[in-house]
């Protein structure tokens, strides 16, 4: 059966004659370009590229279908806007999943702001952690998946997945004494959270050479900070988090140059429905507040 998204990649590199300039033009690596195409040949059985020196052509075979496929593309490219323009944002439903510190802080603002300007927009909020977020987003279960990723580490490169940077979210360091440092707990026992959140802690203590000793787990912001003022352990936790709950009998020190990157990803190939776009672009602006507030609130 012929895949529309293989489809939208065929006749971009018909129209480039480049795989290279296809995946520009439809924001994807030349790699995920070349196994839509690789895809497709196999559902049609055919061949439908060659390799010309360094470059490649479409065969016959090829050429034919990159015309069908533009005429497809361009008749659901038409139904979808059509349909956009006629219900609007009357009404709709966007499905996000997110983990907790951005469910406390960002996404509230954000729900409440899209309530005001599109009262009929559903958002429906599921708490997850990234990991499993991005696997709900490529299975089709939810339409936004935000995800955060540690500044030094590459992104993962997914097949499908677009990404919106939101902010940058700073790291603190939780303990029970003020102006306290990562050097003074080489030999402490660490209170360890989700994959993701352990590898931030391991890439942190690791720049001050030494690798932190994870006595106990807990992905629960509250848990962790419970467990470092009854003095079982120092933790990490992201500014979000801090902002979400705070204890009073613990202390931050913010670990600069160690920031956290959130983003908003979606799947599939752009635009976005309106419904989501709305929703992105309410995230982006209630992101761009938390930080800013982040920044000006003290954290002792």
């Amino acid at each position: 059966m012929l895949n529309l998204i293989h489809l939208k990649v065929l006749a971009a590199v018909a129209r480039h004659e480049s795989v290279t300039e296809a995946a520009k033009e439809l924001h994807y690596s030349q790699s995920s370009v070349s196994h839509h195409l690789a895809r497709l040949e196999a559902a049609t059985g055919v061949k439908l590229i060659q390799r010309v020196g360094r470059g490649i052509r479409l065969t016959p075979e090829g050429r034919l279908l990159a015309i069908r496929a533009s005429e497809i593309v361009g008749r659901v490219d038409a139904a979808t806007n059509e349909l956009a323009a006629q219900v609007g944002l009357q009404a709709g439903r966007v499905r996000l999943a997110a983990n907790a510190s951005a469910l406390s802080t960002i996404v509230p603002k954000a729900a409440a702001t899209l309530a005001q300007a599109h009262p009929g927009l559903e958002l429906s909020l599921i708490d997850r952690h990234p990991v499993e977020a991005l696997q709900m987003l490529r299975h089709g279960e939810i339409d936004i998946a935000l995800i955060f990723q540690h500044a030094d580490a590459p992104l993962e490169e997914e097949e499908g997945f677009r990404l919106v940077h939101l902010c940058d979210d700073p790291i603190y360091l939780v303990s029970r004494r003020p102006d306290d440092s990562i050097a003074n707990h080489r030999h402490s026992a660490w209170i360890g959270g989700c994959r993701r959140c352990q590898d931030e802690l391991i890439t942190v203590c690791r720049q001050k050479g030494f690798t932190p000793r994870i006595a106990s787990l807990s992905d629960d912001m509250v848990v962790v900070q419970a467990l470092v003022a009854a003095g079982n352990g120092v933790a990490t936790l992201p500014g979000l988090a801090l902002r979400a709950h705070r204890r009073p009998d613990i202390h931050t020190t913010e670990l600069t140059g160690f920031p956290r990157q959130i983003y908003a990803a979606t799947y599939g190939e752009p635009p976005d429905p309106p419904a989501t776009a709305a929703v992105l672009a309410t995230l982006t602006e209630a992101a761009k507040r938390a930080t800013s507030n982040a920044l000006t609130t003290p954290l002792h």
